[in-house]
């Protein structure tokens, strides 16, 4: 047989492209298993396509794909029963890369009328020379289905390949790799069949991994999300949920749809019943999973924002290449459409289960702090997701939307007014909650982080100003209130004075106020920059820099600033009740005093009085 042995040199572009494809297109070893299973699964769909019109080319009734280690050997087999190749068909496509066999079958179908063409996968052909990364030799042994010719390709990938007559029992392809020394984790079975279920799940075609003689299903062979919606039963849908997101409880929302038109796509989408699990506290990352035509492509095409990063699911199209590189991925406007069109899709379903209040609640418990992360940094969306958003009230029990705020307003009242915190139950006991209820005014109570962020980017709803009431002088004498008996205000026209200079630059202003009812003090910042929760935030961070100090403001009518007024009217010192009156305002508002031990004796002493 060495006599009839030929030797050809590979085409120009391969001898350009072979290294490229092994060492920079793909980012991890594994892929070679993903891009030799693809072909197989192509040759498979070829052969059953041609067998409509070609009854003799009918594939036989166990068709499969066998992927066989051999560790003694140091060998691993990829066997099909497809369409197979000729000689002709080995030098053009393995010999070429620009003229794979699969891109030219996808061309002439294009041109054909053909209406039951089958998906194909490679259309770029590099894939199989993906196999170079792990082996030092490849040999191909191939029969085209309905010639009785077999043939044997084979190259070390060092610029030629050998053609030789050989034996095949069957129309089909045998890939056999030698493996190379740091290569022997892919004779695994285990590996194998992890590998084949990560990237290749959903392929139809049976793929079995032979273990201790025995040949075990690799892929659960079932592309669910290709099915009609009809076809599939909750009971379905969820356990496939479940095996996605390696999680136990119920979907809360099931998105199932086809897109067709300027761009073909399916996705199956799941929004979770549960918060899940962050093994990495922050990790922002969408987890949807990118298919090309059933194939597993990654799980980091970011194909949702951060911010609806809680929804699992997958997208498959056939509109991308297989053999794309992440960097490139990143760059394709056809993966900029998809992306628009699913984070539309997902809002949209959220808009319409939103008008369940209940069912909605749920969600939002969950995930409402995820999409204020939109409202912040998505401008495109940002309108829509206010509308999504929930809050707790001072005037109403549950939760309430910013358009029933807004229908609530009183007569004169100008803004949407909230209070930013660590903790809801503390911000409804606030004291600078006081003036507004004594009007009747509704403020938003909202204790999460990023509470202190969001309102500044979307500014205004339904031509209302959102505003924090710990920011500025708010002025409530516009709002139409039913009259409240006061006492008459005490002068301090002596007092503020004095309580600043004692303070010093711990208050940049000291101030008397209206918006206070029961207490004697609290704090506000000024009119231009971060209000108090935001300067809490930035000093935990360490960035306190620039905040400023913030105001202190004095109810006049409390009995305790009465009793100061008289004091300061005398010209007495007032240094230690300043400081008092400063820690005061600051445990009000969930902070510590200055001086937590020196506050301590200073009210053990004011006791013992």
């Amino acid at each position: 047989m060495s006599e009839t042995v030929e030797r050809h040199e590979f085409g120009a572009e391969v001898g350009r492209l072979l290294d490229l494809v092994v060492h920079a297109l793909y980012s991890e070893r594994e892929i070679f298993l993903r891009e030799l299973v693809a072909n197989a699964a192509d040759a498979v769909d070829r052969r059953r396509f041609e067998a409509l019109s070609d009854p003799a080319l009918m594939l036989p009734g166990d068709a499969s794909l066998r992927v066989v280690p051999d560790k003694d050997a140091r060998r691993l087999t990829i066997s099909d029963t497809g369409i197979g190749m000729s000689k002709a068909d080995l030098t053009q496509h393995l010999g070429t890369i620009a003229r794979s066999g699969t891109l030219a079958f996808a061309k002439s179908l294009s041109e054909s009328q053909a209406t039951d063409k089958p998906s194909l996968i490679g259309q770029f052909g590099v894939g199989f020379y993906s196999a170079f990364m792990v082996a030092d030799r490849v040999e191909v042994t191939s029969r085209r289905a309905g010639s009785e010719e077999a043939w044997l390709w084979a190259s070390d990938g060092r610029g030629e390949y050998t053609l030789a007559p050989a034996e095949r029992a069957e129309a089909g392809t045998d890939i056999v790799l030698h493996m190379k020394e740091d290569a022997t984790e892919f004779l695994e079975p285990f590996r194998l069949q992890s590998i084949i279920r990560k990237w290749a799940d959903h392929i139809t075609i049976p793929i079995t991994v032979a273990r201790d003689g025995q040949d075990e299903p690799a892929n659960e062979g079932t592309a669910l999300w290709r099915k009609p919606k009809s076809e599939i039963t909750p009971e379905r849908y969820t356990e496939f949920y479940r095996h996605l997101g390696h999680v136990f409880d119920e979907p809360w929302a099931t998105l199932h749809w086809r897109a067709e038109g300027q761009i073909d796509f399916t996705a199956l989408l799941f929004i979770p019943g549960m918060k899940p699990f962050q093994a990495v506290e922050g990790e922002r990352d969408s987890k949807v999973r990118l298919h090309v035509r059933r194939m597993f492509i990654t799980d980091e095409a970011e194909l949702l924002p951060p911010w609806l990063r809680f929804v699992h699911g997958v997208v498959d199209t056939e509109d991308l290449p297989l053999n794309v590189s992440r960097e490139m991925l990143q760059a394709t406007p056809v993966l900029a459409r998809i992306r628009r069109a699913v984070t539309n899709r997902v809002i949209s379903e959220l808009k319409t289960r939103a008008k369940d209040a209940e069912e909605y609640t749920k969600f939002y418990e969950n995930f409402g702090p995820v999409l204020k992360e939109g409202v912040w940094e998505d401008a495109e969306h940002r309108k829509d997701l206010a509308g999504l958003l929930r809050f707790k009230s001072s005037a109403v029990e549950g939760w309430t939307t910013l358009a029933d705020y807004v229908a609530r307003m009183k007569e004169g009242q100008e803004a949407i007014y909230y209070l930013a915190g660590d903790d809801a139950a503390a911000l409804a006991n606030s004291p600078q909650l006081e003036g507004f209820r004594a009007k009747g005014v509704e403020v938003l109570l909202m204790a999460e982080n990023i509470d202190a962020f969001w309102p500044e980017r979307l500014d205004s709803f339904e031509d209302k100003k959102l505003r924090s009431i710990t920011q500025g002088s708010i002025d409530l004498s516009k709002v139409v209130a039913e009259a409240v008996e006061q006492e008459e205000a005490a002068d301090l026209s002596r007092l503020l004075p004095l309580v600043k200079d004692a303070l010093g630059e711990d208050v940049s202003e000291v101030r008397a106020t209206d918006r206070l009812v029961d207490s004697a003090v609290v704090l506000a910042a000024p009119e231009y920059g971060p209000d108090l929760q935001m300067q809490r935030l930035l000093k935990r961070a360490g960035r306190a820099a620039g905040a400023g100090s913030p105001i202190l403001e004095v109810n006049p009518r409390h009995p305790l600033i009465r009793k100061l007024a008289e004091k300061a009217a005398g010209d007495a010192s007032l240094a230690e009740e300043a400081g008092l009156l400063l820690d005061l305002a600051r445990l009000q508002d969930g902070d510590v005093p200055r001086d937590p031990v020196g506050f301590a004796k200073r009210v053990a002493a004011a006791l013992a009085l």
